[in-house]
């Protein structure tokens, strides 16, 4: 489980041990610097699930109950725990005073993950962020509201509040992923038109086939090229049907962020032929 996740759900004040993946051979599901930190009584995080895991945990119990500092295990992916994957995982083992000590030398934010910008913190836009804890993104849920952004405190969530949002764009991160769901469709058409000048990984506007009709019309009056703007995805999400729970459409839009991510490919505005 990445950092960022482990260090904004846990306080824990006791011995506990960090496991951290720093090797990986052959077929495996898991990553380096992969971690789990585990207590007597909790587990936080996950490296994989299964056998692996088991032995994992069990090694670090014994870590705690003797105050043994560190260990490093070789657990090859066979037959030996139950699996067939093949290779083998490197895992380093320490003992630390509490979980703040464990995770005080790891880098909490990975460059290498990407930015989510959600425009509207609406029914939609809450019922997005609560789903997206697990989710690995760096988040941002932008609004001109401010009670709105106030409705939740997730830790794990950069709330930006902007009276005119569109006017933020600029200042964001080119190859990010982009979803438009504001109360305005004067703000909605604004933010996708400075959107549009940027390198973009995913851009998704909620709304109707009309809506997108009308949208997609305005902006290539604005003079962005039509290749470019039929980027957009809108209706944004995969297709449930004709579902109007905020829930529902939550998860269809994460479930289409997701495959977009699993395959990655940047929209370049100046490059119109890659998108083709």
């Amino acid at each position: 489980m990445k950092l960022k996740k482990l260090n904004n759900k846990i306080n824990y004040k006791d011995f506990i041990v960090k496991a951290k993946i720093f090797n990986v051979k052959g077929s495996s599901p898991n990553k380096i610097d992969d971690i789990i930190l585990i207590s007597n009584d909790t587990i936080f995080g996950t490296i994989g699930g299964g056998n692996l895991e088991y032995l994992v945990v069990k090694e670090a119990k014994i870590l705690i109950n003797n105050k043994i500092d560190k260990k490093s295990l070789n657990i090859p992916l066979g037959p030996g725990i139950g699996q067939c994957c093949g290779g083998y995982v490197q895992i380093k083992l320490s003992l630390h005073k509490n979980s703040s000590e464990a995770l005080k030398t790891e880098k909490l934010y990975d460059d290498n993950i990407a930015n989510l910008y959600i425009f509207g913190a609406g029914h939609i836009g809450q019922a997005l962020i609560t789903k997206l804890e697990n989710i690995n993104f760096n988040i941002f849920l932008i609004d001109s509201r401010e009670d709105f952004l106030k409705m939740t405190n997730f830790n794990n969530i950069n709330y930006l509040l902007s009276k005119k949002p569109w006017e933020i764009v600029t200042r964001l991160k080119d190859n990010s992923y982009f979803v438009i769901l504001t109360h305005s469709h004067d703000y909605d058409l604004k933010i996708l038109n400075e959107v549009l000048k940027k390198n973009f990984t995913f851009l998704g506007l909620i709304g109707s086939k009309t809506k997108r009709n009308k949208f997609f019309k305005r902006l290539i009056e604005n003079g962005h090229n039509k290749l470019l703007v039929e980027t957009i995805e809108c209706p944004i999400g995969i297709n449930i049907g004709n579902s109007k729970d905020p829930d529902e459409i939550a998860f269809s839009i994460i479930t289409r962020i997701i495959s977009i991510k699993n395959n990655l490919k940047v929209i370049k505005n100046n490059k119109i032929k890659e998108i083709i």
